[in-house]
């Protein structure tokens, strides 16, 4: 086990993550509980977007994943999966940040808020930016190096997210000793590998630290960002229904990008069932997804100056014809006359 000091036992991680490793072992929802067996947690609780784990019941459900796969290397394939977007805020802030030490600094203040047993340090030494990342777990080795392992993914993921390559040039060293699977780092990570370390930590080479993230200028995806989280707060509190849960899902991804299979996949379930769920609470995926893009769309109308067209894109239609339609659909009048209604009803 790490040497370093463990923290206190507060619900903090999100459940994402263990849905994450559910998806990784291919569970349907009748297998859960063997994901979550000695955590006290439900399958209800699981899917809820609210609920929040303890390091411990985190340590237990990656032992238990562990046990199902019977593959000691599973932490880099749940690495490979944890791409910016999976940490939600932090992940957008990330691949917002102007430079590549901003994104990374991104990484060292807020971690904390979705994995509060990482702290992350930076220090510039000779010619590497090294990003320490300490973890403070009571665990056994295995468990320990499967965080390890998809906790360092994690972090080249966003790096190279603002470099738009991969990171051969890096450096990633373990304070673990080598496991009976170190091939398998060099089909996952593209920079060399050392183990044995006095610290865990990824380094990258000085000259890049200032790198410009070509994808910074997000304006517009701020823009929908904050609409999200706007709806997300005027939800109902049904959390164990279906249609929340398809409202929670939809809401935490791009406007318009989730499909039904997307999310029956998401909820461990198939897309019979989801249709099925939802028809007992008599309504239906498109009808859940267009209240929610029609929502959307006119928030963007009384709230911004975009044009027509950029809230089209934003919206997921690659035709703003197609847009103009579907507002036309649930208005009843194209979204230009709705606009100048709206103004000439509130700003006179």
């Amino acid at each position: 086990m790490s040497s370093s000091q463990v923290i206190e036992q507060v619900p903090s991680i999100p459940a994402n993550y263990s849905r994450l490793i559910a998806r990784e072992l291919e569970l349907q929802e009748r297998e859960l509980s063997s994901l979550l067996f000695a955590t006290t947690l439900t399958s209800a609780q699981l899917m809820s977007e609210d609920t929040l784990l303890t390091p411990a019941q985190q340590v237990q459900i990656v032992m238990n994943g562990l046990r199902i796969s019977k593959d000691e290397s599973i932490g880099l394939r749940l690495g490979k999966k944890l791409t910016p977007p999976t940490h939600g805020a932090l992940g957008f802030l990330a691949n917002s940040s102007p430079t590549l030490l901003t994104a990374v600094r991104s990484f060292q203040e807020f971690i904390p808020t979705r994995m509060s047993f990482i702290e992350m340090s930076l220090e510039e030494s000779g010619d590497g930016l090294k990003c320490y990342f300490d973890l403070k777990l009571e665990a056994d080795n295995t468990v320990f190096r499967t965080i390890l392992d998809a906790a360092s993914m994690s972090l080249l993921a966003c790096i190279e997210f603002v470099l738009g390559r991969e990171l051969f040039d890096g450096h990633l060293q373990f304070s673990l000793a080598a496991p009976n699977y170190i091939e398998r780092y060099a089909e996952f990570i593209p920079c060399p590998v050392e183990f044995s370390c006095a610290r865990n930590c990824l380094i990258i080479p000085l000259a890049l630290k200032n790198i410009e993230n070509v994808s910074s200028n997000h304006e517009n995806y701020v823009i929908a960002l904050q609409q999200c989280q706007q709806m997300l707060s005027q939800l109902p509190d049904d959390a164990l229904s279906t249609t929340y849960q398809v409202k929670r899902l939809i809401l935490s991804y791009p406007p318009g990008r989730l499909s039904e299979d997307a999310v029956s996949e998401l909820m461990f379930i198939t897309k019979r069932t989801l249709a099925r769920r939802l028809i007992k609470e008599e309504t239906g995926f498109r009808q859940i997804k267009e209240k929610i893009m029609a929502e959307q769309a006119v928030n963007y109308l009384r709230d911004t100056e975009l044009s027509v067209e950029s809230i089209a894109g934003l919206l997921n239609y690659h035709d703003s014809a197609n847009f103009r339609r579907a507002f036309k659909r649930w208005y009843h009048c194209p979204p230009n006359d709705y606009r100048e209604r709206y103004k000439s009803t509130y700003f006179e």
